[in-house]
């Protein structure tokens, strides 16, 4: 049987005792290896030459203290998560570790209970962190430009190439935002066409006056202003695909048309009475559902069928969350390349908020979202999001019970009552959310620790009770 390898940590602390009792406690209650050292400057010898996957450390040493501990070891593996042990007078400087790119302090003295609990999310945090690594390595797919290697990506992979070898006509659905357009330039590229051209045409943006002489092509005098002969989109795919995005927008009278070319494999351009041969694929995308047109009688059943040869549905982004991170990192390096800018990078706890997001506009909208991070956030890392992904897009009925029963109340009372019961849920959502730990909650909210504190006692909760056992 195959030995699963164990988490290491490392733990630095000038008190001996401490190291002990720690090793002990931790190794009674937590599957991993621990490493020990009562110096910095033995712990980074000590991470020259062992794997370490989390360093749990005190910020006061003699000699080099916590913070220039984590600096040194981000210049080598910025990427470590490191937690920090903080005695009473330290707080404000565990917070600038958060700023430099730690993972979590813990405050001393603290509960044996609670200090399992923040070393196992930070092992959960390491992990993320280094399979998001790996995957980026595996960005390079056989299928290029699309990127994920989740489940649902995976099968989309294997119907590309599978379809790619074949020349039957493909139709693409999916939300907004969802890749089609990509999925269809993978299936020409990876095809015997690929030597060939791919025209795109969106149909809702060509006016319905012009698409038909646009698809098909015209003669000198077909209409006004129709001076010389013009081909169309469809001859200027020869040999190769025609890419028809958003064809549910297509008018009832092209599809007729269009439903020829596919049963025929030839057009007739506007103003000839000759028809001319063809030899072009057809892929076609649509965001809209099809059948339900076909219902409302806005879209043709026999040019349904003749479309839906083959099929691929781009998942959603929120059926696919694992592979944000992978995309996250994509787009990041796509802007900075884009933008001629240096590469940034978020925090990871925004990058829990963008796992949780719902992002209705799906992969285009988070790509969007970092672009616009990216040129207003100064700093190399980004902590916060610009709205996209607030807690009132994640939860839209959150605020729907705050209503107050007697709006016949003076304003105030009104008021009062409705803040009280906001302040209750979203501390509630909050303390959930971060498994009752202050400090994490503290970042996520954008309230300082201490005030946040204050907030919670006025209010009678116990982060305690948050807190896995």
């Amino acid at each position: 049987m195959m030995d699963i390898p164990k988490d290491v940590l490392l733990i630095v602390d000038d008190e001996t005792d401490l190291l002990s009792g720690l090793r002990r406690t931790l190794l009674a209650e937590i599957l991993c290896d621990i490493h020990t050292a009562s110096s910095a400057e033995e712990a980074l010898r000590l991470l020259s030459k062992e794997p370490v996957d989390l360093v749990l450390t005190d910020i006061r040493m003699p000699g080099m203290d916590g913070l220039s501990l984590l600096r040194e070891i981000h210049k080598k593996d910025p990427k470590l998560s490191i937690i920090f042990m903080t005695g009473y007078g330290t707080i404000a400087a565990a917070v600038s570790a958060i700023r430099e790119g730690a993972y979590d302090f813990i405050p001393k003295p603290f509960k044996t209970e609670t200090l399992i609990h923040v070393i196992r999310k930070g092992f959960e945090h390491n992990r993320l962190i280094r399979e998001n690594i790996r995957l980026s390595r595996m960005v390079c797919t056989s299928v290029p430009g699309l990127i994920g290697q989740s489940a649902p990506m995976r099968s989309i992979y294997e119907k590309i190439r599978m379809l790619a070898r074949t020349d039957v006509s493909v139709l693409i659905s999916g939300e907004t935002g969802t890749g089609k357009e990509l999925a269809a330039r993978a299936i020409h590229e990876n095809s015997p066409r690929r030597g060939g051209p791919l025209i795109t045409v969106n149909c809702p943006a060509i006016p319905e006056s012009m698409l038909e002489s646009e698809l098909f092509g015209y003669t000198r005098g077909a209409f006004t202003g129709a001076v010389k002969d013009r081909a169309g989109y469809f001859v200027a795919a020869e040999g190769g695909s025609l890419f028809l995005d958003e064809i549910g927008d297509l008018p009832l009278s092209l599809q007729a048309k269009l439903l020829r070319v596919l049963q025929e494999k030839e057009i007739q351009p506007l103003g000839s009475d000759r028809s001319k041969k063809l030899d072009v694929r057809i892929i076609a995308a649509t965001h809209q559902n099809l059948e339900k047109k076909i219902e409302d009688n806005t879209f043709r059943a026999d040019l349904f069928y003749r479309l839906n040869v083959a099929t691929i549905t781009m998942p959603a982004l929120r059926e696919i969350r694992e592979d944000i991170p992978l995309l996250t990192e994509h787009f990041l390096e796509k802007t900075a390349c884009l933008l001629k800018m240096e590469k940034k990078r978020i925090s990871p706890l925004l990058l829990e908020e963008f796992m949780a997001a719902q992002w209705p506009g799906n992969a285009r909208e988070l790509e969007n979202t970092l672009q616009g991070l990216c040129v207003m956030t100064a700093e190399k890392e980004i902590k916060k999001a610009a709205g996209n992904t607030s807690l009132l897009q994640k939860c839209p009925d959150f605020f729907s019970d705050f209503n107050c029963p007697d709006m016949d109340l003076p304003y105030q009372q009104i008021k009062e009552e409705v803040l009280s019961r906001f302040t209750r849920k979203y501390l509630d959502h909050l303390l959930k959310k971060t498994s009752g730990n202050i400090s994490q909650a503290a970042r996520l909210s954008g309230i300082q620790r201490q005030s946040l504190q204050k907030i919670i006692r006025r209010y009678r909760m116990d982060a305690e009770s948050y807190r896995a056992g």
